[in-house]
């Protein structure tokens, strides 16, 4: 006999549904030892976020520079190369991990794995890492979302007992594009509405604003009234940990500056993929690892 499991964060609807109050913790055991100290995970409990200056260092950068430099050169129309439509130019790379040993060791490392293992109090690993590339004057806008939505919905991450890590490889600055977050918006989950089509996933990473996946204007004006809107700026080196249900957004960079980040996304081993809870197949691996 199959037993079905009741679904805590159904999306992708026929219609509009409320807000849901989050079930699940962002910080699943506040006492367990790590980098951060005790008032930082009270603060990211609270905000959805962490933010760090100098977790990579000058050569850190540099190396990370020139592996994507490499990277793009080397993949050209490589499935995992995502580019502008307005330009022709490279708005993200997926699975850099997997592309470059040196970015996958700067991934392990205490101040950034163990990080995500301290607030997730599990073993992790990478469900997903990128690089995203807003290059002067053509760089896109990335439209509200939670991420967590997607990877539930198309991935079939059963939980968000997930976070991300974006490390600046350049300044991220109030005029060239940098992350806006609604502080506390991941304690609430926004349903979206509408089918995932088959094949939709590469749509999705090229649109300003997916028609699926997308939360209704009316959610997210509601929360940034209630919670406010918090900019992210850095200069580069500097980290970003954010919850996988954080709403989250950026707008384009017509600035002559890039901005470039570094993503990866640790998923806890016991919140494990499965089959997709609101589509018809699983993304590929390069967005959706599943070890």
């Amino acid at each position: 006999m199959t037993i079905s499991i009741a679904d805590a964060y159904r999306t992708r609807l026929p219609a509009g549904s409320e807000v849901l109050t989050r079930p699940d913790p962002a910080v699943w055991n506040s006492a367990r030892p790590g980098p951060l100290s005790a008032r930082q995970i009270s603060a990211y409990d609270a905000r959805g976020y962490h933010t760090a200056e100098d977790v990579l260092s000058a050569d850190d950068i540099e190396l990370c520079l020139r592996e994507v430099e490499a990277s793009t050169a080397r993949l050209g129309d490589d499935q995992r190369v995502v580019r502008e439509r307005s330009s022709g130019e490279v708005r993200s790379i997926f699975a850099v991990h997997r592309i470059s040993a040196a970015i996958a060791q700067i991934f392990a490392r205490d101040e950034i794995a163990g990080i995500a293992r301290q607030i997730l109090d599990d073993d992790v690993y990478i469900h997903q890492s990128r690089i995203n590339l807003k290059p002067g004057f053509s760089g896109g806008p990335f439209y509200w979302h939670s991420d967590f939505e997607t990877w539930h919905a198309e991935d079939g991450m059963p939980a968000p007992r997930a976070l991300s890590v974006s490390l600046a490889l350049t300044p991220n600055d109030a005029s060239n594009g940098a992350l806006m977050i609604i502080p506390g918006s991941h304690k609430r989950f926004v349903p979206c509405v509408g089918e995932t089509p088959e094949g939709y996933h590469r749509e999705s990473l090229v649109s300003y604003r997916p028609p699926f996946g997308t939360p209704d204007e009316a959610d997210v004006t509601a929360l940034a009234d209630e919670l406010g809107i918090d900019l992210i700026t850095g200069p580069a080196g500097s980290a970003l940990y954010f919850d996988s249900n954080c709403m989250h957004a950026s707008s384009g960079n017509i600035t002559p500056y890039p901005r470039s980040n570094l993503f990866v996304v640790f998923n806890a081993a016991s919140n494990a993929l499965g089959e997709p809870f609101a589509a018809a197949a699983p993304r590929p691996d390069h967005l959706a690892h599943r070890p």
